[in-house]
């Protein structure tokens, strides 16, 4: 289990971590979600060690973060930051590989090589395992960094708006196989996601951030409501349920619910034969 306890963190004057407390479990794939500027990334930046904490704990089992074990605590981490450039001369196979760095050598193995070509077939990226990495675009080059944090063998897996360059395909390509590898190898899964959507569909756990808080957090069919959404986003927004009881969230353009009152009151305006009394309509001659 990996657990927060009272983290503070802050960078200059700004609050990104305000006494902010969690547990995520094995085995389950938990969601961030929340406001630009409310410290999503700077979460999973903490977790990892590249940003130090005022103040709390963070734990995973038995061990704890500390500066001066940061390389023995990263080696449980596979991490995708956001907005990684891969400009390097390096082919997609050897960017996989890199995954394994610890274990790379003057010699690769023939078991990580063949490792890294089934992470690649898996991902449906296999035929440009020979291509130049700087050659890829952006939403290839996000599979890539998939593929390549899925070669660590990581017990906790963190990735910081995976699909944010990916077409509708490959979203569901890379949120599918993240959700079946939690759940088979057992990882601590922690992802931030802004499409409220995907995360109802994949989270098992969804943390809601605003202001340095977890305002709520559970399952997305528990706590994803109109009032939630409205409190964190400020947009009012509809949500209903599939079949299986996902939530689907659809929000509510603004100038729209101008021009609803503003039609509604015309429609008023233009009845003035028309008052309301105690008793109920009245119609005054």
């Amino acid at each position: 289990m990996l657990q927060v306890n009272n983290l503070n963190v802050s960078l200059d004057t700004l609050v990104l971590a305000n006494n902010m407390s969690f547990a995520l479990q094995p085995g389950k794939v938990n969601v961030i979600i929340g406001p630009n500027g409310t410290g999503k990334s700077t979460l999973l930046k903490t977790l990892f060690g590249d940003i130090q904490a005022q103040s709390g704990d963070i734990s995973f089992f038995d061990q704890t973060l500390h500066s001066k074990q940061l390389s023995q605590w990263r080696k449980q981490f596979g991490y995708m930051p956001q907005d990684i450039r891969l400009d390097v001369e390096l082919s997609v196979l050897e960017v996989v590989l890199l995954g394994q760095l610890d274990a790379l050598s003057l010699r690769l193995d023939d078991s990580l090589i063949e490792q890294a070509l089934s992470a690649l077939e898996t991902i449906g990226l296999l035929h440009l395992a020979n291509r130049s990495v700087n050659k890829l675009s952006g939403g290839q080059c996000q599979m890539i960094l998939f593929a390549q944090a899925l070669m660590r063998n990581p017990k906790i897996l963190m990735l910081d708006e995976p699909v944010s360059a990916l077409d509708l395909h490959f979203q569901h390509v890379l949120l599918d196989h993240l959700d079946q590898q939690t759940k088979q190898q057992g990882w601590v899964t922690l992802m931030v996601l802004h499409d409220l959507n995907l995360a109802a569909q994949y989270a098992d756990n969804l943390l809601v951030l605003k202001d340095g808080h977890v305002v709520e957090s559970g399952h997305p069919s528990d706590i994803l409501t109109p009032q939630l959404v409205e409190q964190v986003y400020g947009v009012k927004a509809e949500i209903s349920k599939d079949s299986q009881g996902i939530p689907f969230v659809r929000t509510i353009r603004q100038d729209k619910q101008a021009k609803t009152s503003s039609a509604k009151s015309k429609q008023t305006n233009a009845n003035p034969d028309h008052t309301i009394s105690s008793k109920g309509v009245e119609r005054v001659f």
